[in-house]
């Protein structure tokens, strides 16, 4: 199995790291040290692919070798594209990778044991949502008015079924109401009062709106300021973000799903794309499957995952070339990040921000989660 890596936003570092054999991840011995004052072809040949990435893009890829067969199984996940780890406490960190492990671990066993992709995108997500450190179900930032609204998707890449909602406040893993959509009804997306309604008929798992403020501070409704001196969550905080997860079962099937808070201190209603299909979310068994995190302006108009898809579909650019199409090109330089997952069993983790908390695992043995791609 062979990865490639584009890191960070510097082509000199990047160079200097390809000469002094540090351009591998730390813990594997590089096949490509060699001496500073040598430049072998395999530099320049580095040098050159490096040069053809934007200077703001992080990436990593996983793709097939000739003695490596294509996975049966695969699943990448994320947790959001914001903050900056390198700024982050260890505790921070510690937590964050913890989550992360718990989730991709979830979904991992359900696909090794020959479960479906939409259980294990669901399980997965579900940890997510139950994990404070996440900005998703319990950890989900607040609006202006210091309430949390919460929004999720999911789809079957084998039929192109599909479920959302969207300003929900009492339901405790929104990945699961969005599940029921798309099985129990005849329809894609509810909203608010209505959703919650359906979640009461389907008697999922309610709670407090209490619950989601219970890892926040403490709001002023009357001035909508933080009655202690701390920001409930600032733009670089690492929860602003999303969570996802995306899956190939062993029976080829694919599947994607997408749950967040949405972005700190928004308008009392405002959806983003998490649980917009095409735009946060996507799957087809023809191509790919696609969870996003970011913007959600930006993936709404560009129909970000979708557009991946297509990309594949139409234009028949590889997995990899849609992606740094849509992160490079379409997005602006901090909009987000993207995991997508083929019909193959590549996995394409990258994102234009400074980290991007995910990680990814198959049945060949890959199992490893990050706070960014760039990340050791």
């Amino acid at each position: 199995m062979a990865s490639t890596q584009t890191i960070g936003s510097d082509i000199t570092k990047a160079a200097r790291r390809l000469c002094d054999g540090s351009f591998i991840r730390k813990r594997q011995p590089s096949p490509y040290a060699m001496t500073k004052l040598e430049l072998a072809p395999t530099t320049v040949f580095y040098l050159f692919a490096l040069s053809l990435y934007s200077l703001n893009v992080s990436q990593r890829s996983m793709a097939q070798t000739n003695d490596s067969p294509p996975p049966t199984w695969a699943i990448a996940i994320h947790g959001g594209a914001g903050g900056n780890a390198a700024t982050w406490s260890e505790e921070k960190k510690a937590k964050r990778l913890a989550g992360l492990n718990l989730a991709l671990e979830t979904g991992k066993k359900i696909l090794a044991n020959g479960g479906t992709s939409l259980d294990a995108v669901e399980a997965t997500i579900r940890v997510l949502e139950d994990d404070p450190a996440f900005n998703a179900g319990r950890g989900a930032v607040v609006t202006a008015e210091g309430k949390a609204e919460l929004d999720a998707s999911i789809m079957d890449g084998a039929t192109h079924t599909c479920g959302g909602v969207a300003a929900v406040t009492n339901v405790k893993n929104p990945i699961s109401l969005a599940r029921l959509v798309m099985e129990k009804t005849t329809h894609v997306l509810l909203v608010s009062e209505g959703a919650e309604a359906f979640a009461v008929d389907q008697k999922v798992p309610l709670v407090d709106p209490s619950y989601f403020l219970s890892v926040q501070p403490v709001i002023d409704a009357d001035t909508l300021r933080v009655k202690s001196d701390t920001p409930i969550v600032s733009a670089s905080d690492g929860r602003i973000g999303t969570v996802g997860c995306v899956c190939r079962d062993t029976h080829g099937n694919l599947a994607a799903g997408t749950s967040t808070g949405g972005t700190n201190k928004k308008l009392h209603g405002r959806v983003g794309d998490s649980p917009i299909i095409g735009a946060g979310t996507y799957a087809s068994n023809e191509t790919c499957a696609v969870s996003g995190t970011g913007i959600g302006e930006e993936f709404i108009r560009y129909s970000v995952a979708y557009d991946i898809s297509a990309q594949m579909k139409y234009a028949k650019r590889s997995m990899e070339e849609a992606v740094s199409e849509v992160i490079r090109n379409r997005l602006k330089p901090d909009d987000g990040g993207v995991i997508a997952l083929s019909n193959q069993g590549e996995i394409v983790l990258q994102h234009n921000t400074p980290s991007m908390s995910c990680g990814a695992a198959d049945s060949n043995g890959r199992f490893e989660v990050m706070l960014g791609v760039s990340q050791n």
